[in-house]
């Protein structure tokens, strides 16, 4: 039986390259890839060989026949995907990268970020040129998104670090962790010792409601909350309280928002197998939270989740998922055949706001409902919201409010910004000057910084790949400056401005520290969520 991708697919096409009869689609290149929510097999020419699941960097792919029967939608995906389309048995023309004529030797390329476009940048200049890299982190330990982003019971794609950390080892990429490009050194100074400089620092802050009350005590915005859950070190404690609170609005439609309901009514005992920071596990054990209630302010057609993410809430042990039966729900399910399958099973009930939260625990799907003042005295005690008419406002009971509405990038040192877009200007992932609509020369960007915080891990590799080419034409072209400085007069000015400066011995002495502490508990990692910690796990202690 054919094999099939599940939920976990990051999209970055590892398994497309590897597959002996150009089975698994749409591929790099093909008009559909990076608008599927997953990559497909096709079961009509797979041929069981299992070489995609070796080259899997998130094991989701899985035989056809070893699907548990939650997990057999996604079989039942990828016919309804190739359904009328013609079986792909011939290859494309074959892409050579491009090469520099000596090989990019002599390069030295500054990667700012560790997330993964950084690190897929890393990884498309270490394979096609013969350059130096440099990889910055303003935190102790690398890792960006696949640390901090990804939510704890999702071990199978934070596996993707491991892949990330092999990298690292690469006699040619050097960590530089604990360093603020901006504090420590300035990016004229980066620039000085570096041919050419990749930002890719992502898009952490989240999207404001703008609406009153937002900021009172028990209500939060996505990336702190998720922040909180995740062990970072720059979340504020206590993070957010959730004593005494039985109801909770996760105002969002996206693939964030479910994770936060996911997370907020997950059996305890379950998140104590993974990764979670410990503050948050103690939160949530002590918590009497029984409902979260997702708002969308459009219908069902416009939800912004992915299906395997909603197919996730549909088989949560011990939580019931609803839908709450407004005026236009039902019409609108009726009316669209893929809202209708992605919601079947699903069932439609009228809530009743007034009444507390019935026993079990519950999720409930809210849609047509826009947010209109964060309530309390003091504290959230509710969210005042209003429909589609006339005379359709009402106030939610609850004690915690949580926005995921989308995130944006900030501005960044040494860079121009567009506010309106929350990007850098850039060509192809060649920063622009703004006045003169020309490259800067030996300054580019990748990931959300460049395109905006959208699409998942994987689609940080094709990214990658656009402004490593454009990189490698400018330095062809002889378009890169010649640094002013040594890579070793770079390192020495690292220790002067922070003696707490770590590399990669440092990060790997903080991984076995947090899997050690795992080992003793049955967790995978108990991960250091202070950076006096971090720094002590790495040797040094007091350097905070």
């Amino acid at each position: 039986m054919a094999y099939a991708i599940t939920q976990t697919c990051c999209n970055d096409a590892s398994c497309v390259s590897v597959c002996p009869v150009n089975c698994i689609h749409p591929a790099p290149g093909e008009p559909d890839f990076g608008t599927t929510e997953t990559l497909y097999i096709d079961p009509r020419t797979c041929i069981d060989c299992g070489a995609c699941t070796d080259a899997c960097p998130v094991d989701a792919i899985v035989p056809g026949d070893l699907l548990d029967p939650g997990n057999r939608v996604y079989a039942e995906l990828a016919e309804r995907y190739y359904a009328g389309r013609p079986a792909e048995e011939s290859w494309g023309a074959v892409e050579f990268p491009r090469a520099l004529p000596d090989g990019g030797t002599g390069l030295r390329i500054a990667v700012v970020g560790t997330g993964p476009a950084a690190y897929y940048t890393a990884q498309e200049l270490l394979r096609r040129t013969g350059a130096e890299v440099t990889m910055l982190d303003r935190l102790p330990v690398p890792g960006g998104l696949v640390r901090y982003g990804v939510a704890p019971d999702h071990p199978d794609t934070k596996r993707i670090g491991d892949t990330f950390a092999r990298l690292s080892r690469h006699p040619r990429l050097r960590m530089v962790l604990n360093v603020e490009v901006g504090t420590h050194v300035t990016p004229e100074e980066l620039a000085a010792h570096h041919h050419a400089v990749v930002y890719a620092v992502g898009a952490g802050a989240s999207r404001s409601l703008g609406i009153p009350g937002e900021n009172l005590p028990g209500s939060a915005t996505a990336d702190r909350f998720v922040a909180w859950y995740n062990g970072h070190p720059e979340a504020h404690s206590p993070g957010v309280a959730l004593d005494g609170v039985q109801r909770a609005v996760v105002v969002g439609n996206g693939n964030v928002a479910v994770d936060l309901a996911r997370l907020l009514v997950l059996d305890p005992a379950a998140l104590a197998r993974t990764d979670i920071a410990d503050r948050a596990l103690a939160a949530l054990e002590g918590s009497s939270l029984r409902e979260v209630v997702l708002l969308g302010r459009r219908g069902p057609r416009e939800a912004a989740y992915t299906r395997p993410e909603l197919h996730a809430l549909k088989h949560l042990p011990g939580v019931r998922l609803v839908i709450d039966d407004r005026p236009g729900v039902r019409e609108e399910i009726a009316a669209d055949p893929e809202t209708k399958a992605l919601l079947e099973g699903v069932p439609l009930e009228a809530v009743d706001w007034a009444a507390p939260p019935p026993q079990g625990r519950r999720i409930v799907l809210r849609f047509f409902t826009a947010p209109a003042e964060v309530t309390g005295p003091g504290r959230v005690t509710g969210l005042r919201v209003t429909g589609p008419g006339e005379g359709t406002e009402e106030t939610v009971p609850a004690g915690l409010v949580l926005s995921a509405i989308g995130y944006r990038a900030r501005p960044v040192a040494g860079l121009p910004f567009d506010p309106a877009t929350g990007t850098v200007p850039h060509d192809r992932g060649r920063v622009l000057d703004p006045g003169s609509a020309r490259p800067r020369a030996g300054l580019y960007v990748v990931g959300w910084t460049k395109r905006g915080p959208s699409g998942g891990i994987g689609a940080n590799r094709r990214c990658a790949a656009e402004t490593v080419e454009a990189l490698l034409e400018d330095a062809e072209a002889g378009r890169l400056p010649r640094p002013k400085g040594s890579g070793r007069e770079f390192g020495r000015l690292v220790r002067h401005r922070q003696p707490a400066a770590l590399g990669r011995r440092g990060a790997e002495a903080i991984d076995r520290t947090e899997r050690e502490n795992g080992r003793r508990t049955g967790r995978p990692r108990v991960k250091l969520t202070t950076t006096g910690d971090l720094l002590a796990a790495a040797g040094r202690p007091g350097s905070a």
